[in-house]
């Protein structure tokens, strides 16, 4: 419901914005920018699902091999004390534990082709397993939620994009951003338990949420002694390792249970065909609503208006030229992109804006995407907290991105 709002939002306010650019201001071109952005954005939506097709195929065929090698299984057993706590509503030991793990650590190591399938894997699980079909259920959001936060341990994307715009030190962002992502995806977990009245002060949450914030200082200790160009070595060999290795262990674990892993890996593929059919309508329908709302001009109204309140107030304003990345990322991932390379075009990759709009960047996730995708593939019209959990996750890592920033640049 909350987000058939925020999409009827998006035309309407593109509507009004852009009469009022043509009656009182004689911009004839706004209209004819907005329909060809929804005709842009249609074809962008169909072009991301095509892509998608490939990628879902690869991805939940080898989760095929690890679901009958048993490779899912065990890994259920393993988290089944953590999240026995975070999601009371799953079974014990239900094989979806594992698709949720494995979705989490892509999304960890920066591996978005990995992250998307492994997700909609878990999240078909996760409707298996719900009442009612058309309403996402408190796993469905809190699983999501932990996707919006956009906990990442190795941020490569942001830091080649640094590069091709001439940073001094590409990698000086990484630690402001896992510091950043770290409390976006804290803030999540615990907005979301006090929505579903999930008790955050048993012994395995705590001992958890304390054991992350360990393992997060020693990643940070341990990068903070190299220097740019091993970071950037590390960082990229560690994360491509990994995948591949579980690509292998997936396949060992099949040749043990004498699974024809070939086979096997056919039938999960057909699944990520029928998978990213199912996106196409709601891929087009959230980046149709984005794009006009980009086009007829209400962002850069918006940001304006919030600098003129800020500079009212007598607040320093330099954080406002960094905030279009923030405020587009939980609505587009690629609109994001855009607007923090514009960023460090504009201000300088060293200037204060470019910096803080790479840690907005690589802070928190698409919200609305991967809600769109993710809901879009097992028919969720209903996503009850979902939006509102995850948008303040997304704030949460905002504000403590602008922090962070002029803690070590400002």
């Amino acid at each position: 419901m909350v987000l058939n709002y925020i999409w009827l939002a998006f035309f309407f306010i593109a509507f009004a914005i852009a009469v009022i650019k043509l009656v009182f201001f004689g911009d004839t071109q706004v209209f004819p920018d907005i329909m060809n952005s929804t005709f842009d954005s249609a074809k962008n939506g169909f072009e991301i699902s095509l892509y998608l097709t490939g990628v879902l195929s690869l991805w939940l065929g080898i989760m095929k091999i690890g679901e009958k090698g048993g490779v899912v299984n065990a890994l259920a057993r393993f988290l089944g004390p953590l999240f026995a706590k975070l999601f009371p509503d799953i079974p014990k030991n239900h094989p979806v534990i594992g698709n949720i793990f494995m979705n989490i650590s892509a999304n960890m190591l920066g591996l978005d082709n990995a992250a998307t399938p492994l997700g909609l894997k878990a999240m078909e699980g996760l409707q298996e397993l719900n009442p009612k079909k058309d309403t996402a259920s408190n796993p469905m959001i809190m699983f999501l939620v932990l996707n919006t936060s956009g906990l990442t341990l190795i941020p490569i994307g942001v830091m080649v994009y640094r590069a091709q715009a001439g940073a001094a030190q590409p990698s000086d962002i990484f630690i402001p951003i896992l510091i950043a992502t770290f409390f976006s995806t804290l803030a999540g977990i615990i907005i979301t338990c006090l929505y579903q009245r999930i008790n955050l002060f048993n012994r395995t949450l705590l001992l958890t949420l304390g054991g992350a914030t360990l393992f997060i200082a020693g990643i940070i200790w341990g990068f903070s002694t190299m220097n740019s160009t091993l970071m950037d070595t590390v960082g990229t060999t560690s994360a491509n390792v990994i995948l591949f290795s579980i690509i292998i262990l997936f396949l060992i674990a099949g040749l043990r249970k004498k699974v024809n892993v070939y086979d096997a890996f056919i039938e999960g593929a057909k699944d990520g065909f029928t998978t990213a059919v199912k996106i196409i309508p709601y891929l087009i329908a959230i980046l149709v609503g984005i794009g006009i709302f980009r086009a007829s001009g209400a962002m850069d109204w918006l940001i304006d208006g919030i600098k003129w309140c800020v500079t009212a107030c007598g607040f320093d304003t330099q954080w406002v030229e960094a905030l279009p990345t923030a405020i587009m990322k939980p609505l587009s991932g690629s609109g994001a992109r855009g607007m923090m390379v514009d960023a460090m075009n504009t201000y300088g990759a060293d200037s204060f804006a470019g910096r803080l709009s790479c840690i907005f960047q690589g802070s928190t996730d698409t919200t609305f995407y991967i809600l769109a995708v993710y809901f879009g593939s097992v028919g969720i019209s209903k996503t009850r907290h979902a939006v509102t959990c995850g948008l303040l996750a997304d704030l949460a890592g905002m504000i403590a991105a602008v922090g962070i920033c002029y803690l070590f640049f400002g």
